[in-house]
């Protein structure tokens, strides 16, 4: 018996904090050893048969623990590279310090900007007392319908013909989520994508998790800090047939270099020839040049070309509604009958994902796309988010040569939209961060949002600084 006790107390590790159950049933086994056994284990010794019995005392032995958590093996995972540079950020405490990583529009204060549009739209919504019911699997009817009509363009022929699908969801990150797994699960023609280089660093994680296979073509040059089209053009001719390619409708993020007309109708020209099947990120309609029709141009003129593609929208940095995850995923079918069809997998797709999108933000940008006022007020103010943006790049190159320096800085204002490639080295960066706190990412990127009146100056005279 007493062998039989030792083990069995002995299969107890050293308690921790969270095991409090295994020392009981410990307890417990040695409180029935000394209430029930230890009498009869006296009487046995005085009769002599066990005379080694005198000397037992209970080893409870304490055992290296079992592994102490499930995810032991789980490894410390990489930092994200914007948000850490928010956190260096953060800990500085020189007063004229700048973040310019984060892709968040910012008034010319530096503050966090909410529209006026959507404001009015919030108090209209409140004094209706609407309900919070759960939307369908699709999202909100009258958003896709406007959403399209944004995209597409209120005449285009393809909503004429009922052949589009398009469907809510969470902000541009979920639209292209949502756009990866349907390719993946129905797009039986090739499982590659191939993405610009460099491309949005979600990008790549996106389609990866969705079980693509990733690929790039040439995109950047950075000698001249511009748009790489004979690269570009070259690698495009060379991608297999049916292959998948991702664009950026434009403001493409991280470097802010679209191509200009001319050369996007020769992207098509070759996409058509190579039966490529594009698919367009749009996250900055309006707000790139502050023309939404402007911003749209590629998309709209690949299917005028005759090209199907599937389109993931954001209304993120347009309309401000970063926290709302308002966004929109549209496929450009043959006819009305393959749109319900494809509509049907998208639901599938959607339900175990996220079930259905919020309803909070497509209420609002519903609200700002047909209410004429608010319609109005919007373009408008979207107009004037991407002129303060093309100010702040006119005024940072200004600064620059009023500083004395002799670069050519014309890619700054070349370039459009929130990013900014500023053709920086590594060490430079560096040193901007060091002398200067100002906070940006390795390669060079800047958040124009982040620059204002009151520090691009500053920020003139330490890239001057760094780079003479």
């Amino acid at each position: 018996y007493c062998s039989l006790l030792n083990r069995v107390l002995c299969s107890f590790p050293l308690c921790l904090p969270g095991q409090c159950a295994q020392l009981s049933v410990v307890c417990n086994l040695w409180q029935c050893h000394l209430r029930f056994f230890a009498p009869t284990m006296a009487l046995l010794q005085s009769c002599k048969l066990f005379p080694a019995v005198s000397s037992f005392s209970p080893c409870v032995t304490l055992l290296p623990s079992r592994a102490s958590s499930w995810w032991s093996h789980v490894e410390m995972g990489p930092p994200d590279p914007i948000l850490g540079v928010t956190e260096a950020f953060k800990r500085d405490t020189n007063p004229k310090k700048m973040n310019l990583g984060v892709g968040a529009y910012r008034d010319d204060s530096g503050k966090p900007f909410v529209l006026s549009s959507v404001r009015k739209a919030e108090a209209a919504m409140a004094a209706k007392k609407l309900d919070k019911e759960y939307l369908p699997i699709a999202g909100l009817a009258e958003f896709n319908k406007a959403s399209a009509e944004l995209a597409l363009g209120e005449t285009s022929e393809v909503l004429k013909s009922g052949r589009n699908i398009t469907v809510q969801s969470i902000s541009g990150t979920g639209s292209l989520r949502v756009g990866a797994n349907f390719l993946q699960r129905f797009y039986k023609y090739s499982q590659d994508v191939y993405l610009p280089k460099p491309s949005w660093g979600n990008h790549t994680p996106i389609f990866r998790d969705a079980g693509l296979a990733l690929k790039a073509y040439r995109y950047y040059d950075t000698s001249t800090c511009g748009f790489d089209f004979a690269g570009a053009l070259d690698d495009i001719s060379k991608i297999p047939e049916q292959s998948i390619i991702l664009f950026h409708a434009c403001a493409h993020n991280p470097t802010g270099v679209d191509p200009r007309p001319e050369q996007w109708k020769e992207i098509a020209a070759v996409v058509k020839k190579r039966n490529l099947f594009p698919f367009f990120d749009m996250a900055y309609q309006g707000f790139a040049s502050g023309d939404i029709d402007r911003d749209a141009w590629a998309v709209r003129y690949f299917i005028e070309q005759g090209i199907n593609i599937v389109l993931a929208q954001s209304y993120a940095k347009n309309m401000g509604l970063y926290g709302e995850r308002v966004g929109a995923f549209s496929v450009v079918c043959n006819d009305a009958d393959e749109a319900k069809r494809v509509e049907s997998q998208l639901k599938i797709l959607i339900r175990p994902m996220y079930s259905n999108p919020p309803l909070t933000g497509a209420r609002i940008a519903v609200s700002l796309l047909t209410n004429p006022e608010l319609r109005a007020e919007w373009l408008q103010e979207v107009k004037g988010m991407a002129n303060r943006i093309i100010s702040m790049r006119e005024q940072l190159v200004s600064n620059l040569k009023k500083e004395g320096s002799i670069h050519n800085w014309q890619h700054i204002t070349d370039q459009i939209g929130m990013f900014c490639f500023t053709g920086l080295k590594p060490d430079q960066v560096e040193r901007l961060t060091k002398e200067f706190s100002i906070y940006l990412t390795k390669d060079g990127r800047i958040s124009v949002a982040g620059v204002c009146s009151s520090n691009v100056a500053y920020l003139a005279h330490a890239i001057h600084q760094v780079t003479k």
